[in-house]
């Protein structure tokens, strides 16, 4: 059975950092393309970073957020900071098994999601 569990969510002021952490387990990821994604109450679900062999954000997470991964743990990180209140949201670790159906970008495309971890940043 496949499995991710999303961890490191919390409560932190606005300028300060959180990391959050995908674990994933069930079946090896090294060939899955992996993604976070937000969602704030009354809000649609949105992508906010992705990795396969290359990273790529959301532009309103560029420069202030860093996704990684750890191919031989099977873990995948999102290190966030300069945190904005507009930041608060669950949080979402995702994966897409090859072949890679759409695009990276849309939530419909992936196959295996976390249950998510929230992330609350304070004014």
């Amino acid at each position: 059975q496949v499995q991710l569990e999303e961890s490191g969510g919390g409560l932190v002021q606005a300028g300060g950092s959180l990391q959050l952490s995908c674990t994933a387990s069930g079946r090896t990821f090294v060939n899955h393309r992996m993604a976070w994604f937000r969602q704030a109450p009354g809000k649609e679900r949105e992508f906010v970073a992705g990795i396969s062999w290359v990273a790529y954000y959301a532009d309103s997470v560029r420069g202030r957020f860093t996704i990684s991964r750890d191919n031989a743990k099977d873990m995948v990180y999102l290190q966030m900071n300069s945190l904005k209140p507009e930041d608060t949201a669950v949080y979402y670790c995702a994966a897409d098994p090859p072949p890679y159906k759409g695009s990276s970008y849309d939530p419909v495309y992936y196959d295996y999601w976390g249950q998510g971890t929230q992330v609350t940043v304070s004014s």
